[in-house]
């Protein structure tokens, strides 16, 4: 997805501020454009550069300002946000280091298509590029993570700019936009009208599929045999959930899940695969690759769910839909491409669909779910010790799977995709495709102010989890009443595994000297409780889901030499998975 530089609306800004309206400053004119947009909550963090804007929020009212304890913190809660909602974040900071700090995760939010806009502070445009106290070349920063990005100049510019910047955010394939806002510029003052017709991004012709390309696709679905859908998060973007349901349940073809994909299907579904890709199911792998038809819906094939190009579903003819021109071809060659809203395409595609899924197909589907099931747990051993796929597993069910789940990144997170079953869109928030160990926390806070209604779940490891604890202030002075689970077993877990079986079990630098979580958390004012035995699980699970006035959290002590099953090594086919071992060290890990 390419940054989008050219303006949506250049003409109707050549035309000039229009005669009408009331004169306001540069930084009063930014907070009226976030109220017209319908922004009630924005993330972020002060300074020098930013504060004029600071303090026209202030003196309007009507939008609530979170104060973060970093600007990485902001970007990720406003990513969170966005995700849980389907609404545009916003992220404020200023100029120079807070906007730098912002990268993390604007980065993130562009590699998961995410909504944000993300409003940084910088110096008067009288000393840009002169090195003033605090400047940063943010546009060339940003530039190749964002979908767009821009400077105002001119304050005369300021709205127009701010609504495209709201309608680029959203539109096609979401993704952040990033507004630098000079301080002189939020100083200045011009007229401003309330009424003005806010830009529109045009649809292009481009993106309405053929019917020639609906009708190949109908064509391959019926020639079929052994077809597999996958889905990716365009479902959940697109919100085509239903139509992906029926499309299973009309065809009878299984369906498989990325991991931002999680959720678009019910995974209790007779027709769910669940998870594809490298800690995927095993039986999904096993499917993609045997199938003589792949249906790709909204998912991108990116390495995590291919395994080696070269040797992915060479079986099968391969159909994707994507509103993403770019993505079609762009990993894995395909039969017939598809551009548009999925919504709008599964839905023309529904109009006559047929298929003859072959009966030793379905059955065959049916002995992989029964005999090669990545969910374990019961044959891990019950000597009381704690495992962490048995904490995520009965998590699921002591919430009865409805609670949305927020992870951090690594094997935590692989255990959550493996053990949580989630049946409804938008439940399983995580960063994908940057991987971004400290997301968890701050992003579970932002998804529980855009629901909170929904029980939220922050799951993180101790490794990811000291990189944002900060935020815990933030949940305690904002009283957001998130469940933080940490998930500790003394490693960067993750990296650990893959010394474990590829570096002969030289553990360097994956060890934590990890201080006393639940010291710290009430050091914080946050009410903590520790756990080390299964038994003590249900316990602390209920407890922490009775406290509704702020945030509470328990830590989960694990074994430490647990590994994530099944496995794609890097350069294996997809089918190439490493399954659990029956060696005692593996099986029954090493208590600490």
């Amino acid at each position: 997805m390419a940054n989008e530089s050219t303006r949506v609306s250049d003409s109707a800004r050549a035309a000039g501020q229009p005669e009408g309206g009331r004169e306001l400053t540069g930084a009063e004119i930014v907070c009226a454009c976030l109220q017209r947009e319908g922004v009630d909550v924005v993330f972020g963090y002060p300074g020098g550069a930013i504060l004029p804007t600071y303090d026209a929020l202030c003196r309007s009212g009507g939008i609530h300002h979170v104060l973060t304890r970093h600007e990485q913190g902001a970007s990720h809660m406003a990513d969170g946000y966005a995700r849980s909602s389907g609404r545009v974040g916003v992220a404020i900071a200023t100029s120079g280091p807070g906007a730098t700090n912002l990268v993390t995760g604007i980065a993130t939010a562009m590699m998961d298509s995410s909504p944000l806009v993300c409003l940084t502070g910088q110096v008067s445009t009288t000393v840009l590029g002169s090195d003033a106290f605090q400047e940063a070349d943010v546009l060339g920063i940003t530039m190749p993570i964002t979908k767009h990005n821009v400077m105002v100049t001119r304050v005369e510019d300021l709205a127009e700019i701010l609504h495209e910047a709201f309608a680029i955010a959203r539109s096609g394939r979401p993704g952040p936009v990033v507004v630098d806002l000079p301080k002189d510029v939020q100083l200045a003052r011009t007229l401003y009208d309330p009424d003005r017709p806010l830009p529109v991004v045009p649809v292009k012709t481009s993106m309405t599929p053929l019917d020639a390309e609906i009708e190949a696709a109908r064509n391959l679905i019926a020639e079929a045999r052994r077809p597999v859908i996958l889905a990716g998060n365009g479902i959940n973007i697109s919100g085509a959930s239903e139509q992906l349901r029926r499309l299973a349940e009309d065809t009878g073809i299984p369906v498989s899940l990325t991991l931002l994909g999680k959720g678009a299907f019910p995974e209790d579904h007779p027709l769910s695969l669940g998870m594809m890709g490298m800690h995927g199911d095993a039986a999904a792998n096993l499917a993609i690759q045997a199938a003589d038809l792949i249906i790709a819906l909204g998912m991108r094939f990116d390495d995590r769910v291919t395994g080696t190009l070269s040797t992915y579903a060479p079986k099968s003819k391969k159909i994707h839909v994507d509103l993403d021109r770019s993505e079609i071809g762009k990993n894995v060659a395909v039969d017939v491409g598809v551009v548009g809203d999925l919504k709008a395409v599964l839905t023309r595609l529904l109009v006559g669909i047929a298929a003859t899924v072959d009966e030793g197909w379905t059955a065959q589907i049916r002995e992989w779910k029964d005999h090669s099931k990545t969910l374990d747990v019961v044959h891990q051993p019950c000597d009381g010790r704690l495992w962490a796929a048995r904490v995520i597993r009965d998590l699921c069910e002591l919430t009865d799977g409805e609670a949305v789940t927020v992870t951090d990144v690594g094997q935590h997170q692989m255990f959550e995709a493996q053990y949580y079953t989630h049946r409804r869109p938008r439940t399983l928030i995580t960063s994908g495709g940057l991987g971004t160990m400290g997301f968890g926390l701050p992003a579970a806070l932002g998804a529980k102010l855009a629901q909170p209604h929904e029980e939220v779940w922050a799951i993180v490891g101790d490794g990811g989890f000291q990189m944002t604890l900060a935020e815990l202030a933030t949940a305690v002075q904002e009283q957001i009443a998130v469940k933080i689970a940490i998930i500790n077993n003394g490693y960067l877990g993750m990296v650990r595994q893959w010394q474990e079986l590829f570096y002969e079990e030289r553990y360097y630098a994956t060890p934590l000297a990890n201080p006393d979580f639940c010291k710290i958390a009430e050091a914080y004012g946050v009410p903590s409780v520790r756990v080390s035995q299964r038994r003590d699980v249900a316990p602390a699970v209920a407890w922490c889901r009775s406290v509704n006035d702020g945030p509470c959290l328990v830590e989960f002590v694990v074994e430490s030499h647990d590994v994530v099953y099944p496995m794609v090594p890097a350069g294996a086919a997809l089918d190439e998975m490493i399954r659990r071992p029956a060696r005692a060290s593996t099986m029954a890990g090493v208590s600490r």
